[in-house]
Formats: structure tokens, sequence, C-alpha cells
């Protein structure tokens, strides 16, 4: 599994870093430090990482990232400076938020409501109906965990991040998860699916 956009690489390390006995290796990812704000959540929750083989290709920074699951990870904070280098893994992070010990909170993500859908109105909805504690704010959401999900109908409204993250909610889920109009992923990561039975194999 190969995917070097850390956007992409994240949906697999946060459905890692929660899945006790998981392991993933993620080869080549872009780690520009403008974008990488998911290693320090990773930082926050106490998670296993790690980054091998530092290099530069083409003037940005590359590597490997390393991902092994763990059991009572602890919740984040997101606020401030971290969320522009975040903003696009802040729906996969919502997901994560209901694995963790405690209430994950997410602020000053105001610019998510005019996404290629309101993805903080999507994230909360979505994460409800599969049973979550979910609070939702202006800029923001509180999500309480840890939650066993249950199976519902999501529509991600053609966004394909919405969609993306509700696949990896799935796998957290005690019956199944219909996504619908799930081939959007496909036009922003061809094989998605494929890299997630990976994953989840």
């Amino acid at each position: 599994m190969v995917p070097t956009d850390f956007s992409s690489a994240a949906f697999f390390a946060c459905a890692a870093a929660v899945l006790e006995g998981s392991a993933v290796l993620l080869q080549g990812v872009g780690l520009n430090p403008t974008r990488t704000g998911l290693l320090d959540v990773l930082d926050q929750i106490g998670a296993l990482y790690e980054v091998r083989d530092l290099r530069d290709t083409l003037g940005e920074p590359v590597g490997d990232l390393w991902v092994e699951g763990k059991e009572s990870l602890s919740p984040y904070r997101l606020s401030g400076h971290l969320v522009p280098r975040l903003i696009d893994e802040i729906p996969v992070l919502a997901v994560l938020a209901t694995q963790l010990n405690g209430v994950s909170s997410i602020r000053d993500a105001e610019e998510l409501r005019v996404k290629e859908s309101d993805r903080i109105r999507k994230s909360a909805e979505g994460l409800r109906a599969m049973g979550a504690k979910v609070e939702e704010y202006p800029d923001g959401l509180d999500i309480e965990g840890p939650v066993s999900l249950s199976g519902a109908v999501i529509d991600p409204e053609g966004d394909h991040r919405i969609a993306m993250a509700f696949a990896i909610a799935a796998g957290f889920a005690e019956s199944d998860v219909v996504i619908r109009n799930a081939g959007t992923i496909e036009t922003s990561y061809p094989g998605f699916f494929d890299d997630l039975r990976k994953l989840q194999s």
C-alpha cells in the first residue's frame, strides 16, 4: 500500500492506530510540516508510530510511516494553528475519536462548513446514526468515546472524504454500514477499498 499523499495515508493511519494487533507501513508519504498535523494528534493520543527512512524527493520531505495498533488511547484537542495542518483529515479524526477514551474536541474548523459538503454536519450526522455521542458547534465537534458503533446508511452527499471516513468507521461497526455513492472515492483515490481490505485482513 503506497499512498504518497499524506491526507490519503491518514485514513489508514487512524484505522491502524486503534485496532489492537494491527500494523501498517505507509510508504513514500509526503511529510511537508504544513500538512502533517495528524502526527501531532497521534502524539496527543499516545499512538504507536514511527517515521522511517526520512528523505528528500524533489525538494519535499518524504518518509515511510509505521503505525501499530494500541488499546486505551487518550482523547485529543484540536484548535488554533493545528487545524490548518490537518483540515482535510478532520472527518476521519472524528471517526477516530469514537474509539478513544474520553471526550475529543475539534474547534476553529468552521472552514469545514464550506468544503464539498458541510463536513462538520455530515460527520456529526453520520456518527450519531452509528450510535456515537456527538455535540456539534459552529466551528467543530465534541465526540465521546469509546463507543461500539452500529450499522447505518450514510449519505456523504458526494463528498469523497466523508465517504472515506465512514468506510473507516465501518471497520469499527458491529453491523453493516452502507455508504451511498461510494464510487466518489475512486475519483480521488483509485484502489481505496482494495487497500482498506488489506489493512483489515
